[in-house]
């Protein structure tokens, strides 16, 4: 059956998650399998590599665990995505790593997710790393999430282990602040509520995994409030063969937040100059308005100094600027988080430095509590900080908006991604007024 061209909106996003041998990477595969997503060669693949680590019995898990570390051991050590269609929806899903000291290879395949899958073993209930990364994908603002309860035919498909699970999980979960939560039994092995109701489940009445990724409602998931565009490119194609090009001077990039339309009046930060939109480009063509997360091309009405770093924004709900920022970190490095520390920071389209002026609190993933005053973050510690950079940021909080109030931590030198952050709400938002800046 052929899948006609869907809205990017209809793309769901979603990560694995949960301790080491609950399932992640059996599940996707059986995702995978079942909805019929593989191809000829990956199917043979598949069978090869039966005789080689599964005893000649095919391991749904290799379709995901891909390194030969992964497939000795059985565990899934770094983050692999795959890509799977249904008619209803495209899906993009990362598996990622169950193990404690592989927490930053989580927030990283599911900084982009619309919804978290996580695992638990029907027999081990909730556990330190279902906590855990509950509380990672409520720091990182993952609208939906769900809690797959999985090896149930290990438990007799037993109802009331279920609902034991699923009050233990409802106990913490107001302090998470995640209101969207469904909960499912499965077994990945078997097949059992992921693609197809299971009649091993008669008291469960909900949907199956994939129906419920195929229905839950992520349109209102992207920021529609306060238009956003952070200049990636000036595009200049000066092509003489078409005379629609001539004296083309676009400004590119992915829209962070917020609708634009043709004619509608916007603002260029730092410099505050005013303009309007002349046109909406794409690739396919002109548009009369675009929203998030579409990447266009906006041709101005005025000739204004626009380069790449600046963000051009809507007249409503403005951002933030400054350079004394507050943030959540999700610290990657071996050598520890200290004070004082030299970084380059790189946000949206524009890379600055930066330096440590306080480590705040470290998070204890057993309590949900913030740790007063660390003298340092450890690897795979989540903790919150102080920062100042060299020059001032236009940005949202990373809980309104999760393009413009995201960052990296980079090394001087090494060039080493060392953290992934997420900023507290501005004080104040800007505060100008548009006729100020009138050209």
């Amino acid at each position: 059956m052929s899948i006609p061209p869907l809205h990017p909106v209809d793309i769901l996003r979603f990560n694995t998650c949960g301790s080491v041998d609950d399932g992640k990477s059996t599940l996707i595969g059986r995702l995978l399998f079942d909805s019929k997503s593989l191809m000829e060669d990956q199917l043979e693949a598949l069978e090869r590599s039966a005789d080689i680590t599964g005893g000649g019995t095919i391991n749904l898990a290799n379709l995901t665990d891909g390194l030969r570390a992964e497939r000795e051991q059985g565990i899934t050590i770094d983050v692999a995505y795959r890509y799977f269609a249904t008619p209803r929806r495209r899906f993009v899903v990362a598996d990622t790593p169950g193990h404690v000291q592989y927490t930053r290879n989580m927030v990283t395949g599911a900084s982009t997710a619309n919804l978290s899958v996580i695992l638990a073993d029907a027999r081990q209930g909730v556990v330190e790393q279902s906590r855990r990364h509950a509380c990672i994908a409520s720091i990182l603002r993952i609208p939906h999430l769900v809690v797959a309860i999985n090896k149930m035919d290990l438990v007799d498909w037993s109802e009331e282990r279920f609902m034991e699970i699923q009050d233990e999980f409802e106990r913490f979960l107001p302090r998470l602040d995640i209101k969207d939560v469904k909960f499912i039994p499965i077994s990945a092995l078997h097949g059992d509520n992921v693609v197809e109701s299971s009649s091993k489940t008669p008291w469960y009445s909900g949907p199956t995994l994939l129906g419920h990724l195929e229905s839950v409602h992520i349109g209102s998931d992207w920021n529609l409030n306060g238009f956003r565009l952070p200049v990636q490119w000036v595009n200049r194609p000066n092509n003489p063969t078409d005379t629609r090009l001539h004296d083309f001077r676009g400004f590119s990039g992915q829209i962070a937040g917020g609708l634009v339309r043709v004619g509608q009046k916007v603002m260029i930060l730092p410099s505050g100059l005013i303009s309007r939109v002349k046109q909406i480009w794409t690739y396919d063509g002109c548009l009369q308005e675009a929203f998030c997360p579409q990447s266009v091309t906006l041709i101005l009405e005025d000739d204004i100094d626009i380069s790449r770093g600046d963000t051009i924004i809507g007249p409503d709900n403005l951002p933030g600027s400054g350079t004394d920022l507050r943030a959540h970190v999700c610290w990657m490095h071996p050598r520890p988080l200290q004070n004082g520390k030299k970084y380059l920071l790189k946000h949206t389209t524009q890379t600055v430095q930066a330096i440590i002026t306080n480590i705040d609190g470290r998070i204890d993933f057993s309590t949900f509590d913030s740790v007063p005053q660390p003298a340092e973050l450890e690897m795979n510690a989540i903790g919150e900080i102080h920062l100042r950079t060299a020059r001032p940021l236009v940005y949202d909080g990373y809980w309104t908006n999760r393009l413009t109030g995201s960052f990296i931590l980079i090394e001087p030198g090494s060039n080493a991604t060392v953290a992934a952050g997420m900023l507290a709400p501005p004080p104040q938002p800007l505060n100008v007024e548009y006729h100020d800046f009138v050209i």
